[in-house]
């Protein structure tokens, strides 16, 4: 309908006059009809589309990630439009590489803390290097308690000689516990023949008896030379190695006091700029450090030695004693005073096929 319209008022003709006015035409207001009809029809179908579009877009809606951000005017380039997905993944980014690098510095804090570990270490090293060999040659000078050296002398001494009682106790109870089976194994013997010969029941009877008594006394002197041996291996090998630890960690300090000490002094006759005094304050500090961790250990190493004195005789008098009270018993053949000595000393028997391991600490 509307194409007729319009069609038919494009095949007007508009009359001139000679003047050159246009003329009132009977037409003229069939086309104003046209026209208004045609503004109608076209604002409602831009009404109906606008609606559709509108409703699309409240259906759809938009993707709040695709969003875009334009700078700038309009009809920019497009080197002004930025995407918020592209700022959120830079937010991300940014996060991430904050705590990478957090983690890195740390790695590299430990590593620094370690190669500073390392330097002091080695530094430290040589020191200590320079001055043993130093006074290996005779060239350096060394820090010397003549009082406590002589202890820690006769210390030394002591342990080498009760080492020495140690391992001929361990040889002696070797010894006597073979003896002490053979006695066992000989009376068993004795006694089966004094069952099978009856001529000489009597006889092998009176062995048999001699034997077991002896083997009896043998255990029991067994078991004081055990005691004997247990007590000497600790004062050995724990009491004194541990004080021999201390003294140990005592001529380390001494090492590093007389190093440090000798690095203070030829600083001190040298130059003194500015570089060589900040260096010969480093050093004085380094030397009062060692010069106290040095005055410490020696006062422990001298603590040690005398409690160590005082415990080692009351141990060896103690063991002494035992020993002494339980051989002479067994080899006088006294089972009555071989079996008092044990309790005056608390010292219990352990039942035969005590050392053998339970089958639960077998398996």
């Amino acid at each position: 309908m509307t194409d007729s319209i319009m069609s038919k008022a494009a095949t007007m003709e508009i009359p001139i006059n000679s003047n050159g006015d246009t003329g009132t035409l009977p037409e003229d207001d069939s086309l104003e009809q046209a026209a208004k009809l045609q503004w109608s029809l076209d604002e409602k179908v831009g009404s109906s589309r606008g609606t559709r579009d509108l409703q699309q877009v409240m259906v759809s809606g938009p993707n709040l990630n695709e969003t875009s951000i334009v700078s700038g005017g309009y009809g920019g380039t497009a080197e002004g439009i930025i995407a918020t997905s592209s700022i959120k993944g830079s937010n991300m980014h940014h996060s991430s590489s904050s705590s990478s690098m957090t983690a890195e510095e740390t790695t590299r804090g430990v590593a620094v803390e370690k190669l500073e570990t390392m330097r002091k270490w080695g530094l430290n090293t040589y020191k200590c290097t320079k001055q043993m060999i130093s006074e290996r040659f005779g060239r350096g000078s060394r820090t010397v308690d003549l009082e406590l050296e002589a202890q820690i002398e006769v210390l030394r001494d002591t342990k080498r000689k009760y080492e020495s009682v140690l391992r001929l106790a361990r040889a002696l109870t070797n010894h006597f516990y073979n003896m002490v089976q053979t006695q066992h194994a000989l009376g068993d013997t004795f006694a089966d023949l004094s069952q099978k010969s009856p001529e000489l029941r009597d006889e092998f009877g009176y062995n048999a008896e001699t034997q077991k008594l002896l083997c009896k006394n043998g255990e029991t002197l067994l078991g004081a030379i055990n005691f004997f041996v247990s007590s000497i291996n600790t004062l050995v090998n724990k009491t004194m190695e541990d004080t021999l630890m201390t003294i140990k960690m005592y001529e380390n300090a001494r090492l590093e006091f007389d190093a440090y000490r000798s690095d203070l002094e030829e600083l001190s006759m040298g130059p003194r700029d500015a570089v060589t005094m900040a260096r010969i304050d480093a050093a004085q500090q380094q030397y009062q450090v060692h010069k106290e961790k040095y005055e410490r250990l020696r006062s422990d190493v001298t603590i040690k030695l005398k409690f160590l004195e005082e415990n080692k005789v009351k141990v060896m008098h103690k063991q002494l004693l035992l020993f002494h009270n339980a051989i002479s018993a067994y080899f006088a053949g006294n089972q009555q005073q071989l079996e008092q000595t044990l309790k005056q000393f608390n010292i219990k028997l352990r039942p035969p096929g005590a050392d053998k391991p339970s089958w639960l600490e077998e398996q």
